[in-house]
């Protein structure tokens, strides 16, 4: 308990999934919670749960960011911690994704983490520091010929990461930026994928998804605890690193099968 105790935190796409388990795991160790999604009934129902604040934001939009993070600091005298959470995810392989799902995707992970990141670190450092926890995904790490437009942007918050790691660290602002890498994780946004494999490349995609092994589903606080580790002064000296949640996945043979 009190992991986070006196810390404020903003986490986007909070309102379900992997940011609303943070958001509860986060409250409960003490840090004041600012959730954030363009869910609106269900982010102001975590939000009267936890005891946190709720705003809408749409994280592909600029100017939101500013409101988002200013309106934190009036409240709340400062801003601690920001959880990069919020993602989609459009199906569609290197041939067959659509320009407009490319540029849906990577409007909502990589232009928000860009948005996010270069407001938030001048909020941080004005209180002696923080830190910026990214989520982003095996997908980052290893080939997903599926969801190609996914890892073109996860891969881009994950080189991103460590830019932003670097010149905080040059900086010496107190911020530090890392980034979590889960493999599936049972969410809503996992839960319609099946959906979306077979409304793309009908039922026999299934059968070949089954057929290449994969490690067993993780739970949302799997990846909040490693997110309270990075948040938390528990990790004051990692800066720039990635985490790995995937039970082995990245690291076993036979992900591709003849």
């Amino acid at each position: 308990m009190d992991r986070l105790k006196g810390k404020v935190a903003i986490i986007t796409g909070a309102a379900m999934g992997l940011g609303a388990a943070d958001a509860r795991l986060f409250a409960a160790e003490g840090a004041q919670v600012v959730v954030t999604d363009i869910a609106d009934d269900e982010g102001r129902a975590l939000a009267e749960e936890i005891g946190g604040h709720f705003m809408h934001q749409d994280v592909r939009d600029e100017a939101r960011w500013s409101e988002v993070i200013d309106e934190t600091v009036e409240r709340y005298g400062k801003l601690d911690i920001l959880v990069n959470n919020a993602g989609v995810v459009k199906v569609g392989n290197p041939e067959n994704q659509t320009t407009d799902e490319y540029r849906f995707t990577m409007s909502v992970h990589v232009d928000s983490v860009f948005f996010g990141c270069r407001k938030a670190i001048p909020a941080m450092a004005a209180s002696g520091g923080g830190a910026i926890v990214n989520m982003c995904s095996l997908a980052a790490i290893q080939g997903e010929s599926y969801v190609a437009a996914y890892c073109m942007a996860k891969g881009a918050i994950d080189a991103y990461t460590r830019a932003v790691a670097v010149h905080c660290a040059q900086s010496k602002n107190g911020v530090r930026c890392n980034s979590i890498h889960p493999a599936g994780i049972d969410t809503p946004m996992v839960a319609g994928f099946g959906d979306q494999m077979v409304a793309k490349y009908g039922e026999e995609v299934l059968a070949d998804m089954a057929e290449v092994p994969a490690s067993k589903v993780g739970e949302p606080n799997d990846i909040a605890y490693a997110a309270l580790y990075l948040a938390s002064d528990e990790s004051k000296f990692v800066n720039g690193t990635r985490i790995v949640v995937d039970n082995s996945m990245s690291v076993t043979s036979g992900n591709v099968t003849e």
